[in-house]
Parts: C-alpha cells; sequence; structure tokens
C-alpha cells in the first residue's frame, strides 16, 4: 500500500512512517523539516516538502496514493488562533479535496478526545460523548471542526477513520513531557490539584500500531476510535516517576485548580499583549488536575487494537532516552 503521512517528519508521523515501512507499505512524508529523518529517508520514505496551509501543494502529494494518515497539525496549548484554524481547519480541508482530486481509497484523521473535554472529570468515557458547549481550547475546537469535515466527506464520498489518541508520549515527545520538565528545571513545576487524577496515557508506538490497524479495518469506515494505554495511573505519581529518575525533585508544591485557573487566567492575558507564551493556561490546568480515563472497547472490537507496549515499558524506554539525550 502507498500511504501519504501528514506530519510524517513530526513525533507522532515518524513513529507511523518507521512502522509502515517495516511492514512493507511505501511511504511519502509530508512536511517541513526533513533534518531529523535521515533514516526514514534511507529505508525508502519520499520526502515531500510542504505546508498544510499549501492546498495545492497538498494536492500534488496526495496523487498517486493510496490512503493517507492526517497526522499534521498545530498542537499546542497557546499560539495564534489564525494559526489553529489555518493549519487544523482550512489545512484538514484542503487534505479533503487533496484525497478525492487523488481518488485517495481512505483517509485516516488524527484527532483528540480533547474535543468532548469540558474541563471537568472524564470517566470511562466513549467515542459518543457529547462535546462541551464552551471547547476546553482553541486547540480542541479546531481539531473538533476538522472532525466534522472529516465526517461530512464520510456521508459523501470518502473512506474515512478518525483516530483520537490520548496524551501520547514516548522517545522524541516535544510537546507533554519537555515543558514539564523544563518547568521542573526552573523550579517552577507546580502539583495543579490533589494529584489523585487518573488519567489515559498512550505510547507512541502504540497509536502508531492503532493508525495501521485503521489501514484495512472494515467495520472502522466512518467511524471514531479513542487510543489509550488501557491504563488509568495517577498522572502525578507518573510524572513524580519521571522526575525521580531524571535526577529532578519529583514532590512539586501542590496548587489547588482553582488557584491555578485564576493564576493562569492572569497569564494568558498578559500574554495576549506580549505576544509570549504563558507558563500555564486553563486548559493546560485543567488537564494536569482533572480525571481523564477512556474506554477503548470499540478500538478492540473493530481495530483488533490492544496496547503493545505496556504503560510501565513505555515509560522506561523514555526515560531511558531522555537519559540517554539528556532530555
Amino acid at each position: 500500500m502507498h500511504i501519504l503521512i501528514t506530519g510524517g517528519t513530526g513525533f507522532l508521523g515518524r513513529r507511523v512512517a518507521a512502522f509502515a515501512l517495516a511492514q512493507g507499505h511505501r511511504v511519502r512524508l509530508l512536511g517541513r523539516d526533513f533534518s531529523h529523518v535521515d533514516d526514514l529517508l534511507a529505508a525508502g520514505a519520499e520526502p515531500h516538502v510542504a505546508d498544510l496551509r499549501d492546498p495545492a501543494a497538498i494536492r500534488r502529494a496526495c496523487a498517486g496514493v493510496d490512503t493517507v494518515i492526517h497526522a499534521g497539525a498545530l498542537s499546542a496549548p497557546w499560539g495564534r488562533r489564525r494559526d489553529f484554524f489555518e493549519i487544523n481547519v482550512a489545512g484538514t480541508a484542503a487534505v479533503i479535496a487533496g484525497c478525492r482530486a487523488g481518488g485517495v481509497r481512505r483517509l485516516i484523521y488524527v484527532s483528540s478526545p480533547s474535543v468532548t473535554f469540558a474541563g471537568r472529570d472524564v470517566i470511562s468515557q466513549t467515542e459518543d460523548a457529547p462535546r462541551p458547549r464552551r471547547p476546553a481550547s482553541v486547540y480542541s475546537l479546531t481539531k473538533a471542526l476538522g472532525e466534522d469535515r472529516v465526517n461530512a466527506a464520510a456521508r459523501q464520498d470518502l473512506a474515512t477513520v478518525i483516530i483520537r489518541p490520548k496524551a501520547i508520549f514516548g522517545p522524541g515527545d516535544n510537546a507533554l513531557l519537555p515543558r514539564l520538565l523544563d518547568a521542573a528545571r526552573r523550579g517552577r513545576l507546580i502539583q495543579i490539584g490533589d494529584g489523585w487524577n487518573r488519567v489515559d496515557l498512550t505510547y507512541v508506538d502504540n497509536v502508531a500500531h492503532a493508525l495501521l490497524l485503521a489501514l484495512d479495518a472494515p467495520a472502522a469506515v466512518g467511524r471514531t476510535y479513542t487510543i489509550t494505554n488501557d491504563a488509568h495511573p495517577r498522572l502525578w505519581d507518573v510524572i513524580a516517576a519521571v522526575l525521580h529518575g531524571l535526577g529532578l525533585p519529583d514532590r512539586p508544591r501542590a496548587v489547588p485548580l482553582a488557584a491555578a485557573l485564576a493564576a493562569a487566567t492572569v497569564m494568558e492575558a498578559r500574554a495576549h499583549l506580549s505576544g509570549q507564551e504563558p507558563l500555564l493556561t486553563r486548559y493546560s490546568a485543567a488537564i494536569l488536575a482533572r480525571t481523564q480515563t477512556y474506554d477503548i472497547a470499540a478500538a478492540r472490537r473493530d481495530l483488533g487494537y490492544t496496547p503493545p507496549i505496556a504503560l510501565n515499558d513505555g515509560i522506561a524506554r523514555t526515560l531511558a532516552a531522555l537519559t540517554t539525550t539528556g532530555g
């Protein structure tokens, strides 16, 4: 199978590409910076330099492939609203148009469980949970709007699958862990809430595995699946284990969620004026303090998904990589 992976030079995209190449697929990578994927290019991946804000380039990238895995996105706790809409919404529309123009047989869209997150505890949530009236962040909003476009295409003429991985981590992560570790090294990491909240995490290789299962699962067409490690650890215990493994203070000062939200509101207001990312956002505060667990029965049933890498093994691999790289 010939597969185009948008965001193919990113954290998740690189792992999907490595797995796909190992399975004998032809792989085309769409991205902007190919300086860190020499191994994939040496293994036969085709580079296609393009930005998701360039519809013509997206259309060219989609030509001649069987399946598109749309993993490219602006995924960040802070940024310009315009950028989120241009990349996550208009970019997804461009990918859909490219699939239609190129006769692509299946589009797999990487979304996020945050599209249904309302800032409250989530326990064993399924994919049919309603969206909140007020999105938790502009990222959540734009990923939801991206889903809307994918589902509209599915109702018309395109075979689609939506995958929602929760809290991806692993070697090469450039978002989740690095931000926490940077705050810890600067003595600015705080525990938000009482530390008892349980949060599903997903090792990056397990997400790659699920995406490749979605390539040809007949029952998956037109459906949405949450992907996790199917474990429900206390988030701050996991963070403490990583900090301890790196020789950093592993029990940060605890702050009530209400106080953190108030402080984040002020930080966001200042950030709007300065243009610099705030240390904490209201979305990040809620994500770090609330329980968020998910039911993956649908993915087990239709994709045959079970997480190949257990949570503790994924944490150990991540720690080993961080220790080696000094991350």
